[in-house]
């Protein structure tokens, strides 16, 4: 069985890597180059950024 497509967008994954201070890294290395944590804290800020704007919308 193949991968899915990712839900997140190259541009966002950028952003969010840029933002946990590892973006260097996947400059260096590509996606494969960052760590299992990297990659739990970065699917960690998307839950949450997308729970708060979920929020925001229902106020």
């Amino acid at each position: 069985m193949g991968r899915k497509r990712g839900m997140m967008s190259e541009q966002f994954k950028m952003e969010l890597a840029k933002e946990l201070g590892f973006y260097d890294k996947v400059q260096a290395e590509g996606w494969g180059g960052i760590t299992t944590r990297d990659a739990g804290n970065m699917v960690k800020r998307a839950v949450q950024l997308a729970e708060e704007a979920l929020a925001a919308r229902r106020s």
